[in-house]
């Protein structure tokens, strides 16, 4: 078999020690917790496969940035570079800083939701579902692949027929439009640019906001520049924005394609929903410019989101989890696919 090799793009200056464990020792752990891994106690754990969100070590540019930080209650210096950066980035005119991406869509549904409201998505994040659900909304997946082992570039992708038919028949019921990029609940799968076009032509045509669950953005921008052809010389950056320019607003928890151990925000366009949503924030998230984060969390944000779209970096990321499924399908442990 010939393997396709990428080192990491960077060094690793820190050693944090973990626990070894025997087989004897994790097969107690597991019955302590009733199998439930999200009881675990992290010293228990090995190799932790749980999740990637807000579990990794920051950059050296990032601490740099935190160690300017400025802790002021209102109007900090770190909101504004926060800020900048999610501008420069998304393009929005409204950036909200949040704890992290629910406490993003708590606000955004709360603001903008009511009762038999329908939301459609390609797949609901269970946090995005079960938050459109507390408002007596209904969260709709329209995926567009029934076979979920097909082979296929783009198996996020949403059911545009099928939206169209949401819309035709129930217009008025529908205040927003989501996208979920990667498809988090379809394991992660790409949603196409053509894809994205499509749903934010629909959306402006009927005058319906179109909002991106953007917590993979920058995995999203390097699957449409590996697999679209008239992306393979496009800068990742500028993928995001064109993906960005497409909606009218976005959900990010930054625990992912944010490079940080916390923090997140929501993004819009709208001067009248960001006024409703900015004062929801007030009631249990914080002032408009700290929403939940100390300032050094602005800091680690606005120099990671960069870091994250960084081509070798990405390269070395998708790599990685491909290596991992190759070696899983030889033992012949099925995965979703590719």
């Amino acid at each position: 078999m010939k393997f396709k090799t990428i080192i990491e793009p960077f060094r690793i200056r820190q050693v944090q020690p973990i626990r070894p464990t025997t087989r004897e020792d994790r097969v107690i752990a597991l019955n302590n917790a009733g199998l439930n891994v999200f009881r675990l106690k992290a010293e228990d754990v090995l190799i932790d496969l749980l999740t990637d969100s807000g579990t990794g070590a920051m950059s050296s540019e990032q601490w740099a940035s935190m160690m300017r930080s400025d802790e002021s209650y209102a109007g900090a210096d770190s909101f504004y570079r926060f800020e900048k950066a999610v501008k420069d980035i998304t393009g929005f005119k409204h950036i909200i800083p949040t704890h992290q991406g629910r406490a993003a869509e708590r606000i955004l549904f709360g603001a903008a939701l009511k009762d038999g409201d329908i939301v459609p998505n390609n797949t609901h994040f269970d946090t995005t579902r079960a938050n459109i659900e507390s408002r007596s909304a209904n969260a709709i997946d329209i995926l567009d692949v029934d076979d979920v082992q097909a082979i296929l570039p783009f198996k996020g992708n949403m059911d545009i027929a099928e939206l169209k038919s949401i819309l035709d028949q129930w217009a008025e019921k529908v205040p927003i439009v989501m996208l979920t990029i990667t498809n988090n609940s379809n394991g992660g799968q790409p949603v196409s640019m053509e894809n994205i076009r499509a749903a934010s032509s629909l959306c402006r045509e009927r005058g319906i906001p179109f909002f991106i669950d953007a917590c993979r953005f920058a995995e999203n921008s390097w699957f449409i520049k590996l697999r679209e052809d008239e992306y393979k010389d496009a800068a990742p950056i500028d993928i995001a924005r064109e993906i960005f320019s497409l909606a009218d607003g976005a959900t990010m928890s930054a625990k992912k394609d944010g490079m940080a151990n916390m923090g997140g925000f929501l993004a819009m366009n709208d001067d009248d929903l960001a006024e409703k949503c900015r004062s929801m924030l007030i009631l249990t998230e914080g002032f408009p410019t700290y929403g939940g984060l100390a300032g050094y969390d602005l800091e680690s944000v606005a120099t990671g989101l960069y870091e994250a779209l960084d081509a070798d970096y990405l390269a070395y990321r998708i790599r990685t989890v491909e290596y991992i499924g190759e070696r899983l399908t030889e033992q012949g442990i099925p995965i979703l696919l590719p």
